[in-house]
């Protein structure tokens, strides 16, 4: 088996996750990858069992996500201002949880 690289384990394609960094093969991004570790606080390991994936995956992922974090804040919160709009036009029919 060949080693990979640092720059073979994350990729982007505009097919794919809308062309945002993603692990190689995977529709996982850096930034699910950031939330889950520095936002959330999941280890590593976690991570790694959770969704398969290898640890030098992972920390490739934490790498990019250090590289380019002004970026990827950025477009976590964008999401997240979204989605919030969406759930205010929108309600759920979902009762709330106590």
């Amino acid at each position: 088996m060949a080693n990979k690289t640092l720059d073979q384990h994350i990729e982007a394609s505009p097919d794919v996750r809308s062309g945002k960094p993603r692990i190689a093969g995977r529709r996982i991004t850096v930034a699910d990858l950031a939330i889950w570790h520095e936002w959330l606080g999941y280890s590593v390991d976690k991570i790694a069992t959770e969704h398969d994936l290898t640890l030098a995956d992972i920390y490739a992922a934490l790498a990019y996500y250090h590289d380019n974090r002004t970026e990827i804040d950025t477009s976590i919160r964008k999401s997240q201002a979204f989605v919030q709009a969406l759930q205010q036009q929108i309600p759920s029919k979902l009762p709330k949880r106590q």
